[in-house]
């Protein structure tokens, strides 16, 4: 393990207060926690699950108390991971871009809800019958409600493969690797994570800005402003910057043959960052929401990242959830070796960021996650108050033996890394989501779940073989699919 501080901050890094939290949170917790993985250190977490490398960066007081670097950031090499060690953000770069789109919204270049045909001069959407009422908008493709139906995440391209346009993606056309992209709804009918229409948006905010490289723009527009000074758009990653990078890794800590994935779909997947800067980013948007700062966003733009469009939980850019009794903005990540998460409360200053380099990394995130919330004493933990709104769902719950309801016990995740937990307890499952608390949930039928006086459904998926798949979570107007990892 290796301890690092940044430039300017050493003197915040080594207050005992920090020191004391360090080590709470490395070392074994009181609670196993949902996954019965409190009673290890971090070290033998980190070795257990095979991630080499994880990176942390934890907000209190609106400003970075401490950050810190774990293990090895590539094992071919041996190279530690420090807070300067790069890595890549995945999905977190989505919310960045959006902050871009917003500071674009803020300079009058268009709105987020002009037509995004409006905006696009190299490509146009054909929205057919889906569009004839409602146009396709950088609010709704920042939020994932534009109807678009792509339904994948990326799986990059190899540094040595050819690498295809922003064009020959949204086309399907080679060397792309995913599928074109298509409208399946009108927009605002509900939402579905479409990595695609980011990409779309990725476009559209080039034409806008005459044709800037995309790289260029967020320097200018959101990283130079904040201080985000170990972080870059730029894929492939340069010698200069590869130098301090860490390697992807597989689900046993495994380099996995290239050093890491090249992302054009650079507004969706493609930011490299530390966690200190996504800190950084974090603590911008909770005091621009204050109305203390303005760097890159006004306070009223900052609310559109920090307000939900109104159907599902997504506003611009980021992730919107109560948790106890706080609200939440943030985001996950998954990409190719990569898995990390971004974690801010909305009013009270305080937050993280954790980057690992292996594809089991997100179940180190959770459980770091857990114990730092834990250790500063997060209003996540807190029970929740009822808002007496929703109104109860009428249900006729069914009894199912453990052994019928055993099978679900595993861990799902969504595309951008997010997840879910279900863990057996005595003759009941429970629903732990990532850095949240665990919510019981009951049998109406064979597959079909819920909690009680929460309208929300969880629905377990099964192949023809009877082996379980996927989760599919409905509550409101959307609907999210979790595949089944372990």
């Amino acid at each position: 393990m290796l301890l690092s501080t940044l430039p300017g901050r050493s003197l915040v890094a080594q207050m005992p207060a920090a020191a004391e939290m360090i080590a709470a949170i490395e070392g074994p917790q009181e609670t196993p926690g949902p996954d019965g993985l409190g009673d290890r250190t971090l070290a033998d977490l980190m070795a257990d699950l095979g991630v080499p490398g994880v990176s942390v960066a934890v907000i209190h007081d609106f400003q970075i108390h401490w950050a810190k670097g774990y293990g090895i950031a590539d094992v071919e090499t041996g190279s530690p991971v420090d807070t300067e060690t790069l890595f890549q953000a995945a999905s977190i770069s989505k919310p960045v871009a959006a902050m871009a789109v917003m500071r674009s919204v803020q300079d009058g270049l268009f709105t987020l809800d002009t037509d995004i045909n409006r905006i696009l001069t190299s490509w146009t959407l054909d929205g057919g019958a889906f569009t004839s009422e409602q146009p396709v908008t950088p609010r709704s493709l920042t939020s994932h409600t534009s109807g678009l139906g792509d339904g994948f995440g990326f799986p990059g391209y190899d540094p040595d493969e050819p690498v295809p346009t922003i064009v020959q993606i949204l086309d399907g056309e080679e060397p792309s690797n995913v599928r074109r992209l298509f409208m399946e709804r009108a927009p605002y009918v509900g939402q579905e994570y479409s990595g695609g229409g980011v990409t779309l948006m990725q476009l559209a905010l080039t034409d806008a800005h005459g044709g800037r490289p995309f790289g260029e723009l967020l320097d200018e527009l959101v990283l130079e402003p904040i201080g985000m000074t170990r972080s870059t758009f730029e894929q492939p990653l340069s010698a200069a910057l590869d130098s301090n990078a860490a390697r992807g890794h597989d689900a046993d800590g495994n380099g996995r043959g290239p050093k890491w994935h090249v992302y054009p779909e650079l507004a969706a997947a493609g930011l490299w960052t530390t966690p200190t800067d996504l800190a950084l980013l974090a603590v911008e948007v909770q005091q621009s929401a204050r109305g203390e700062s303005n760097r890159v966003l006004s306070r009223a733009s900052t609310m559109e990242m920090l307000t939900p469009v109104g159907v599902g939980d997504y506003a611009v850019g980021f992730g919107i959830s109560r948790r106890g009794r706080g609200w939440y903005f943030g985001h996950g990540g998954a990409n190719w070796g990569f898995r990390a998460t971004l974690l801010a409360h909305k009013l009270k200053g305080y937050g993280l960021a954790i980057m690992t380099n292996a594809d089991r990394g997100s179940v180190v995130a959770a459980e770091l996650s857990r114990r730092i919330q834990t250790a500063y004493g997060w209003d996540a933990l807190e029970e929740s108050v009822p808002r007496g709104y929703d109104p109860p769902r009428e249900t006729t719950y069914v009894e199912l033996p453990v052994s019928v309801i055993g099978v679900y016990v595993g861990r799902y995740e969504k595309e951008d890394g997010e997840a879910i937990t279900i863990t057996l307890e005595e003759d009941h499952l429970l629903a732990h989501p990532d850095d949240d608390r665990p919510l019981p949930i009951h049998p109406e039928s064979k597959t079909v779940f819920s909690p009680r006086g929460i309208p929300a459904v969880l629905e377990f998926v099964r192949s023809a073989s009877g082996t379980v798949t996927a989760l599919i979570v409905r509550q409101g107007p959307y609907e999210e699919t979790y595949r089944k990892v372990r």
